[in-house]
C-alpha cells in the first residue's frame, strides 16, 4: 500500500499478523483445560487431550522465540518444544492483558485490559492497569467470571499458587481469582505446593507463576547473562515440577509474551518529538504498542502524521482499523471502545517510542514488549503428561 509519503511504504494495518483468537491464544488455553475436566459450558478451538488434574505454569517473558534460542540454557523446556507449537499471547503483548486473557478466557476487546496504561473514558487521564493507579472499581472494569471461579463453582478443587503480594491486587481479582490464593515466596515452594495441590484433590485446576525472567529482560535485556541465567532457573523448576506430577495429571508451561531489545538509537522520543506529539492529549500504552488519544478533532491529522513520520516501521491504525483487522478479537464492547487509542501503533521494526519525561522507569528498560512481531507475540504452551 503506497501512499506517497517521502516515497516510502506505508503498512497496512489489515496485514498485521493479528492474534490467532479462537484456536491458537493464550485466552483459549483456560476453555481448553475446562472442557477438558468436564465442566459444562466451555468449549475452545484449542484441543488439548482432558487430564483430571491440571496445572498451568505462566512464565513472565519467556516468548517461543527467545526459548527456541536457547536450548542449553533451559534444556528440560527445549526437549518439550518438539511435540509442541507456540500459541499467540494477544494484543497488546503485555502482562496486564495477557493475565486477564488468561484468567477470564476472554480476549481483550471483551475483558477490556487492552494495554498497559489506556484512557479511562470520560476522566481525561490515563490508568495503568498492571499497578492499578488511578484505581477504579475493579468489577466494572472487568465485569466477566474468571473461568476459576466457573471451574471452581463446578466442583474442581482450584487455586491459584503465586507471591504473596499478588493475593489481593485488583489485577488478581479481575483475572485470576476463584477458588484458594496459596502464597509463596520461592519458586521452589510453588512448585512443590502446585504438584500437592494436584495430589491431594481428585479434580484439580491449578495455576502458578513466576516474574523473574520479565523483570531480568527489562533491566538488562534479553542478550544478557543475567538473563539466560534466569532461564535456567526457571527450567529447574519446570522440572522440578514436571517431576511430582500425580497420575491423571497434565502440565502446561506458558508465558505472557515475548520480549526483544531495543538500542537506544532506535528509540524516537515522543516528549521531545513535536511532530508526534501535536494535537495529542494522552499517550498510552508502551513502547511498542502505543495507544494515542486525540484532542478532540484533531484525530484525522494525529493519524496522518503518525503514518507519514511511522508508518514505514510500525503499523499505524485508527481505533475502528485496528478492530477490523481484529487486534483486540473478533468483538470489541462498548465498555471498552473508548479504552483504544483514537490511533493505535504498533511497532513492526526494531523500534520504540518512548516517553522520556512521563515514562522514565518505562523508558530505561533494555528489553520491551507489546506489538505483534514473532519475538513478542509467540509464546510457548509445552505439555507434560504425567
Amino acid at each position: 500500500m503506497h501512499l506517497g509519503y517521502d516515497s516510502f511504504e506505508i503498512l497496512d494495518p489489515s496485514d498485521a499478523p493479528a492474534p490467532q483468537y479462537g484456536c491458537a491464544s493464550l485466552a483459549d488455553l483456560l476453555p481448553a483445560v475446562a472442557a477438558g475436566l468436564g465442566v459444562d459450558g466451555f468449549s475452545s478451538g484449542l484441543l488439548l487431550e482432558p487430564a483430571d488434574r491440571v496445572c498451568v505454569f505462566l512464565v513472565d517473558g519467556m516468548g517461543w522465540e527467545l526459548l527456541r534460542r536457547h536450548p542449553d540454557w533451559a534444556p528440560f523446556l527445549t526437549s518439550l518444544m518438539a511435540a509442541s507449537a507456540p500459541i499467540t499471547a494477544g494484543f497488546p503483548s503485555t502482562t496486564a492483558t495477557s493475565l486477564a486473557s488468561v484468567g477470564t478466557g476472554l480476549t481483550p476487546g471483551l475483558h477490556g485490559l487492552a494495554g498497559y496504561t489506556v484512557a479511562v473514558p470520560g476522566a481525561g487521564h490515563l490508568m495503568n492497569q498492571l499497578r492499578w493507579q488511578p484505581p477504579v472499581d475493579p468489577r466494572s472494569w472487568q465485569p466477566y467470571p474468571t473461568v476459576f471461579e466457573q471451574v471452581h463453582a463446578a466442583g474442581v478443587a482450584t487455586a491459584q499458587v503465586s507471591s504473596p503480594l499478588f493475593s489481593t491486587t485488583p489485577l488478581t481479582q479481575v483475572a485470576l481469582s476463584g477458588g484458594t490464593f496459596l502464597g509463596r515466596t520461592t519458586g521452589e515452594e510453588r512448585m512443590d505446593l502446585a504438584a500437592r495441590w494436584l495430589a491431594d484433590h481428585d479434580r484439580a485446576l491449578v495455576y502458578t507463576y513466576v516474574s523473574e525472567l520479565d523483570g531480568a529482560g527489562h533491566r538488562f535485556g534479553v542478550d544478557s547473562d543475567e538473563w539466560r541465567l534466569m532461564l535456567s532457573t526457571v527450567d529447574r523448576l519446570a522440572r522440578r515440577l514436571a517431576e511430582q506430577l500425580p497420575p491423571r495429571s497434565a502440565l502446561y508451561v506458558t508465558a505472557d509474551h515475548g520480549m526483544i531489545d531495543i538500542a537506544p538509537e532506535d528509540r524516537i522520543d515522543f516528549d521531545e518529538d513535536w511532530e508526534l506529539s501535536a494535537g495529542v492529549a494522552l499517550l498510552g500504552g508502551e513502547g511498542r504498542a502505543r495507544h494515542v488519544y486525540a484532542v478532540p478533532g484533531a484525530e484525522a491529522d494525529v493519524h496522518t502524521v503518525w503514518s507519514e513520520v511511522l508508518g514505514d516501521r510500525m503499523w499505524v491504525a485508527t481505533r475502528d482499523q485496528a478492530i477490523a483487522a481484529g487486534w483486540f478479537g473478533p468483538v470489541v464492547d462498548e465498555r471498552v471502545y473508548h479504552r483504544i487509542g483514537d490511533v493505535v501503533a504498533a511497532a513492526r521494526d526494531d523500534i520504540a517510542v518512548i516517553a522520556s519525561r512521563s515514562e522514565p522507569g518505562e523508558s530505561s528498560m533494555v528489553g520491551l514488549h507489546g506489538s505483534m512481531t514473532p519475538i513478542e507475540q509467540l509464546v510457548p504452551l509445552l505439555e507434560v503428561r504425567a
